[in-house]
């Protein structure tokens, strides 16, 4: 009944909504005025402020250097162009009620000087519009959490992995997989699986550990975004967006080198074919070794891209991308009866010789935008995406107290093919005085996964070792043939319809709408049988169906012009997979979440600070089967309701001019809240395995741009990560068995890094020591990978301008 009434809520505002816009609809519409922002050399200059001084109303120009202000009424208006570092303009515009007012700006730096501008500035995350939203609107306006990080940030703390990124974003806790063969995040409580991760805007596969380092930004799109995406966690979607081709000739090279033996090449050149057609091509190769002895690291990865101006109001952008690694599977320094061993130290390996993981991802997608006019939209994305993964390692080093381990081996090989497909409109329009930013969308994806059977017993020792004296046993170095016997093709069709309207009572008041209707099938498996050549459906798993209606409502208060209120709800739908105990398809998931939060912009915009409170309740909490003897299996089980309340704050800007800063600080606590009864479900209260209460960061970067020191760079990081549980949830039985509890309690850390630079005309170098302290901790999945963090590192990079 619940969500009857959340629905039957919805359908009485957006009727309300209607009704007011009827009323309204006789008001006479008021002006607008609209323009472009250039360089001096005819580009389009994108994320400019541009300000009304008699009402303070700001915007930020759009990428093709356009902006609008609406609702204005009759009179003369003062237009100012502004940035850190630009020279400021204005000029002086008359208003009529009913038309449209143009106004163009030629600012004084080119292209290329501007560009240098913008990314040594930082502008408000509030104003800048993420591309994940598939509409053009302020965070500001939207009810909901944001936060983007800039390929600047990227660059100061030369990061390379996702995590390297991430680890900026308050509410995100990083977590490990089984073998560290991927990463994995926690936001809000959950677990981000492989359907939260996007590449400009298209569904990725994330286990191929992304390459980060080229990226343009990264964008995380906090809480529930399932209107926008279906079948996503309800923590959080992340976007990587990749750089763009240029109608200007350039190209920077750069060699990153570092600690245990790291190299990294990377080169990124771009510029015109002709007047209307462009080209960027980056690549990168990295070898590396580690302070785990034996690990090691290859990565190949390019990124070729072509941007084609069909004309004026269209144009398409091409882009693809290929990676291939080989790195080696490392389960840590494993348990010692259950526990994390600290007689260990954290370099020790204890995986085979032989041991690998290789994955190779190809990508390629196309973007065609086109515009109708100043105030509609249309935008078209398809993109394909293939993946393989080829692993054989030994597995789960679950050493008794002594430290005797008995290996057993692992054989994996499976490839992945994404299709996907999504068409938005996106339109302004009034209706009265009221103003309407719509969003009317549509979305698909295909999911082929391959999975392949082997002649290997997962339950066959392969030899023993003890962890605790590498002396005690001979171990093996052979590797054992290993041959396919089966392989398994499943299908998952997903679709969805969707539509969003922000709806702006007035200057003070919006409200966000939408809904969605999400639709999946997950087809029965082919299974190819090599001993006889035969391809048939399997008999054992039944195909599933699922369907969901997930709504969307928000409330923005904005008191000030710098200061947006906000309160929402969504609803979504997830998906599980698998099967329970007795074979059965899992059902789906229904999860509602509340937010409540408050955004500012500080000193003229030169700082953001963002609050936020946020609910997320789960009806149908899915989860692995564990048996009594802390043995996993492939079964999944519901353990009743969740809940995650948390908090989050962060705060980004620009001091003075040159010194950004970037900082945050989440609290989370997700925890069984209702358990079908004793003994053997969950304990009521106990906080979720993985869940960390605390996280914080801070990166403070100042550059001199005057005297002697001009250019030197200097930074700093930290980053906090607090108390956690690692092992299973206990149930209440387990409480009272002779074992007790089988939670793993793992302790909060601090690091420290310090960055120095210099730039001298079109080269610069940065060099950054990670870890000062040289604290030890780790990253724990489940009771068998158990991976102390990097110790003290040093990492240096020097690049080229052309």
């Amino acid at each position: 009944m619940k969500h009857f009434y959340k629905l039957l809520s919805i359908t009485v505002l957006l009727f309300l909504s209607v009704n007011t816009f009827a009323q309204l609809a006789s008001v006479p519409a008021r002006g607008s005025i609209t323009g472009k922002v250039s360089s001096n050399d005819g580009k389009p200059a994108g994320y400019v402020n541009v300000q009304i001084v008699e009402n303070n109303r700001r915007t930020l120009t759009k990428e093709d250097g356009t902006f609008s202000f609406h609702n204005l009424k009759s009179g003369e208006y003062t237009v100012k162009t502004s940035y850190v570092g630009l020279q400021v303009q204005s000029q002086k515009v008359i208003v009529t009620e009913g038309q449209t007012t143009k106004v163009d700006f030629i600012l004084s730096e080119n292209s290329s000087e501007l560009n240098e501008v913008i990314i040594a500035g930082t502008h408000s995350q509030n104003l800048k519009p993420a591309a994940m939203g598939k509409i053009a609107i302020a965070p500001k306006d939207l009810p909901q959490s944001i936060q983007i990080i800039s390929s600047q940030t990227i660059t100061d703390q030369q990061a390379s992995r996702l995590s390297d990124v991430l680890k900026n974003v308050n509410g995100i806790a990083l977590g490990t997989t089984r073998g560290t063969t991927g990463e994995n995040f926690f936001a809000r409580g959950y677990s981000l699986g492989a359907n939260n991760y996007f590449k400009n805007g298209a569904r990725t596969n994330s286990g191929s550990l992304p390459e980060t380092s080229t990226l343009e930004s990264i964008e995380v799109l906090k809480g529930s975004a399932a209107l926008l995406y279906g079948n996503v966690s309800s923590g959080a979607v992340i976007n990587m967006v990749t750089k763009k081709p240029k109608f200007e000739y350039g190209a920077e090279v750069s060699m990153r080198a570092g600690s245990y033996d790291f190299y990294k090449p990377s080169a990124d050149i771009y510029g015109p074919i002709s007047k209307d057609l462009a080209f960027r091509v980056i690549g990168t190769y990295e070898n590396a070794k580690s302070f785990r002895n034996t690990v090691k690291s290859d990565r190949y990865y390019v990124n070729p891209s072509l941007l084609y101006n069909i004309s004026e109001k269209t144009s398409l952008l091409v882009q693809g991308d290929y990676l291939e690694y080989d790195l080696t599977p490392d389960f840590g320094i494993g348990s010692l009866g259950g526990k994390i061993p600290t007689t260990i130290g954290r370099s020790e390996f204890f995986n085979t010789v032989w041991a690998y993981n290789k994955g190779k991802q190809a990508t390629a997608s196309a973007e065609l935008n086109h515009q109708f006019n100043a105030n509609w939209k249309l935008n078209a994305i398809g993109s394909f995406q293939s993946f393989d993964r080829n692993y054989f390692s030994s597995e789960r080093i679950q050493a008794s107290e002594i430290g005797d381990w008995e290996r057993k081996l692992s054989r994996q090989k499976t490839s992945e093919d994404y299709y996907t497909g999504q068409i938005n409109l996106n339109g302004i329009f009034n209706t009265g005085s009221v103003k309407h930013t719509l969003l009317v969308g549509v979305d698909g994806d295909r999911y082929m996964n391959l999975t392949n059977t082997f002649n290997l017993s997962t339950s066959a020792v392969y030899d023993k070792i003890n962890t605790l004296d590498p002396n005690k046993f001979v171990p093996r170095t052979d590797m054992p043939d290993t041959q396919i016997l089966s392989s398994s093709k499943t299908p998952t069709d997903r679709v969805g319809l969707y539509f969003q309207d922000l709806i702006a009572l007035s200057e003070k008041i919006k409200v966000l709408a939408g809904l969605r209707y999400s639709y999946q099938a997950v087809g029965v498996p082919k299974i190819h049988t090599v001993s006889t050549g035969e391809t048939a459906k399997s008999t054992t798993v039944r195909a599933r169906y699922e369907q969901a209606f997930s709504p969307r409502v928000g409330l923005v208060y904005q008191p000030l012009k710098t200061t947006s209120v906000f309160a929402s709800y969504s609803n979504n739908f997830s998906p599980n997979s698998g099967v329970d105990i007795n074979g059965d398809n899992m059902k789906a998931s229904i999860i509602d979440q509340y937010e409540v939060g408050v955004k500012n912009e500080l000193f003229d915009g030169k700082i953001t600070a963002n609050l936020s409170l946020y609910k997320i309740i789960n009806h149908d909490f899915a989860q692995a089967v564990v048996l009594p003897n802390n043995e996993p299996t492939a079964a999944r089980e519901f353990a009743g309701e969740t809940t995650s309340d948390g908090l989050e704050i962060d705060l980004s800007g620009t001091i003075v001019s040159g010194l950004n800063f970037l900082a945050g600080y989440s609290y989370n606590f997700m925890r069984y809240t209702k358990t079908p009864g004793k003994p053997v479900n969950n304990v009521v209260g106990e906080r979720i395995v993985g869940n960390t209460a605390h996280t914080a960061n801070g990166t403070l970067f100042y550059t001199f741009s005057e005297g002697a020191v001009k250019g030197l760079k200097l930074g700093a990081s930290a980053f906090y990560t607090g108390k956690r549980m690692a092992g299973w949830n206990n149930t209440y039985a387990d409480l009272t068995s002779p074992t007790g509890s089988r939670l793993i309690p793992v302790g909060d850390f601090t690091t420290f890094d310090f960055t120095a630079g210099y730039s001298f005309k079109k080269l610069s170098l940065l060099a950054k020591v990670s870890n000062i302290g040289n604290t030890l901790n780790y990253y724990v999945h489940e009771n068998y990978s158990i991976n102390p963090i990097p110790p003290r590192q040093f990492m240096t990079t020097i690049s080229y301008r052309f």
